[in-house]
């Protein structure tokens, strides 16, 4: 018993660097673990003593080692980490990181800590997960007390970036491209989360190195491209024919466009089919 108060005393007064959480104005949820060297002891067992004490600290809840400071700002954390994941799970999202910013009213520094994990609740009308919350937190046993607190999550996901300059008309290879994490509430222009969603598109404009992959940069590479020699595909009555042309424009996979017949020198309108491949509308 000894042992253990010397280590429990050991560990108040330390300093906690919170990894996670920016912006919070809350100072007195501050403490660490202190470290293991610096406690000799020429038997020993001080050192045991001091192990034993803090594994019992670390398998505590953790609503019973932080004030109601810590408390608040924990819960607050935890909503808006399942508000997040759930987003992340519907659109796919892979890599998610989040920092938190939570902001807590300086009253709380004067609340009793809570027996049980406060509970959270949204009471603002924040339309998307990724904006600033206003949120109830509430230690529903006694003592009890309810606190209103201010909370915002930012996302970072890994986003396709070019790797080197991109030329326009220049389809994208997975070579051309890398992922860079950002910010994505500051991604106004949108963004690209997998290298797959890009592989294969055109670049509608030249694209300088390092710069974010957007949605209007691109465009779907044309099946055919004006001037390209294409097949020509004729069936009549299950009798299929095929000749040689030349594609007069471009287009996608469903789009008419006009071809020349290079052995009649005729000019027809044909459906493109897939890449190099159309077929005669009549």
């Amino acid at each position: 018993m000894f042992c253990r108060k010397r280590a429990e005393a050991r560990y108040k007064g330390k300093q906690l660097i919170y990894i996670g959480n920016i912006g919070s104005k809350d100072k007195r949820a501050e403490r660490s673990l202190p470290p293991a060297k610096g406690h000799t002891s020429g038997s020993g067992k001080g050192l045991s003593a001091w192990f034993v004490a803090s594994l019992l600290l670390l398998t505590l809840p953790a609503h019973a080692l932080a004030d109601a400071s810590g408390q608040i700002r924990q819960a607050a954390e935890s909503h808006l980490r399942a508000m997040l994941e759930q987003q992340a799970q519907r659109q796919g999202w892979q890599g998610m990181q989040l920092r938190y910013e939570i902001n807590i009213p300086t009253s709380a520094a004067n609340l009793p800590a809570c027996p049980a994990a406060p509970q959270v609740q949204a009471i603002g009308d924040a339309p998307s997960a990724m904006e600033r919350q206003q949120l109830q937190v509430r230690c529903t046993e006694a003592p009890g007390w309810s606190v209103n607190a201010t909370g915002q999550a930012h996302v970072f996901l890994p986003a396709v970036h070019a790797e080197g300059l991109i030329d326009r008309g220049q389809t994208l290879t997975a070579g051309d491209l890398k992922l860079q994490r950002i910010n994505i509430a500051k991604a106004r222009r949108g963004y690209y989360n997998r290298l797959e969603e890009v592989v294969g598109l055109t670049a509608k404009r030249r694209i300088r190195a390092g710069q974010t992959i957007t949605p209007t940069l691109l465009e779907q590479s044309m099946a055919v491209k004006r001037g390209q020699p294409v097949k020509i595909i004729a069936s009549h009555d299950g009798i299929e024919a095929s000749t040689s042309g030349e594609a007069l424009a471009d287009g996608q996979p469903g789009d008419v466009i006009r071809v020349r017949n290079v052995r009649s020198e005729k000019v027809i309108d044909a459906k493109v089919l897939e890449a190099g491949v159309v077929t005669s509308t009549f």
